[in-house]
């Protein structure tokens, strides 16, 4: 098992830590291009800010690395059938404790991520897993690999609002340029984006609703897998508007309004990859979160919802590519 990495955690990554992008950062007296740190001689950062490249590497191997080392860090649970898939939803689970955490390096390389504050580390990072494996078929129950790169890697945090009821906007407030990303490669990573959305989250009441501002990391990781990353970050010195509830039975009169919500944390990996199960092929879709929905809520209410939360994703994403694949294919 490898050593914990530094990104990919539940306290919130600030705007320094991030490469330098003009919406989030002073213009440096010298940069030829807003969205890309100038570097010196020997690829080094500037101004106090990591590389573009070097940052979306460090946390797609770091996230690459959480995934492999699943399936002996995490603890199996049930499995649970989640219709209409034709296929289980396995949950798994794992603590990990502030010690741990605690002992992370400041610095894994040129992504600087400092020691995380003490109230970080109170209860350590509760994380939860889904597993499943579906049929490599465009048919009902089931979606073929291209479905579920276009439904998860693609477009991900608004496609992630078309197919779950629970979240009622997505809002981008910074995408990094890459110039031509299709043809862009860092190590086994092919096609990499990084955008930062903030997403808005429904409760049922009296509960307020959640705003989670998440950094989102997208990249193929090879021809027939993916991986997705979202990472919280702390983004309220950019002004943005006031945003409507896209599925507002009243076209966006009752919209959710940033004054009236709380702000959320979660990090959150996701992996879909071809694989020959049984002597079948199929796409195996792996995810896992930790989070923390701030306010009132208490932490032990918040792990017994999260599980049985995640699973109904495979539902909500089942019924949505298949409705797509009604009107048109993907």
């Amino acid at each position: 098992m490898a050593p914990l990495g530094s990104l990919i955690r539940l306290s919130l990554l600030s705007s320094e830590e991030l490469p330098y992008h003009a919406l989030l950062h002073d213009r440096p007296n010298n940069a030829d291009d807003l969205n890309r740190p100038t570097i010196d001689e020997d690829g080094a950062e500037l101004y106090g800010h990591p590389t573009l490249e070097a940052f979306l590497k460090e946390a797609l191997d770091e996230a690459t690395q959480f995934m492999d080392d699943l399936p002996s860090t995490f603890r199996e649970g049930s499995l649970k059938s989640s219709p209409p898939p034709i296929a289980d939803v396995r949950r798994l689970s794992r603590v990990i404790p502030r010690a741990q955490l605690a002992e992370i390096p400041p610095k894994q390389s040129s992504a600087i991520r400092p020691g995380f504050p003490d109230e970080a580390l109170k209860a350590g990072e509760i994380w939860f897993a889904r597993r499943s494996r579906h049929l490599n078929l465009k048919q009902d129950g089931t979606a073929d690999f291209h479905e579920f790169n276009y439904g998860i890697r693609i477009d991900h945090s608004e496609h992630e609002r078309d197919y779950s009821p629970n979240v009622c906007g997505a809002v981008k407030i910074v995408e990094w340029d890459l110039l031509d990303e299709s043809n862009m490669t860092l190590g086994q990573y092919s096609e990499p984006q990084m955008t930062i959305f903030e997403m808005y989250h429904r409760f049922p009441a009296p509960l307020s609703p959640r705003i989670f501002p998440e950094l989102v990391v997208t990249a193929k990781t090879g021809s027939s897998s993916f991986i997705v990353v979202q990472i919280p970050v702390n983004v309220q010195s950019v002004e943005r508007p006031i945003q409507e509830d896209s599925r507002s039975p009243n076209g966006g009169s009752k919209g959710l309004e940033r004054k009236k919500s709380i702000l959320g944390a979660y990090a959150s990996i996701e992996l879909c990859r071809l694989v020959t199960f049984q002597g079948v092929e199929m796409v195996e879709w792996t995810m896992a979160t930790t989070s923390d929905a701030k306010g009132w809520l208490p932490m032990w209410a918040q792990k017994l919802g999260v599980p049985g939360a995640i699973s109904k994703d495979v539902t909500y994403f089942m019924n949505w590519i298949a409705g797509r694949r009604r009107m048109r294919d993907p």
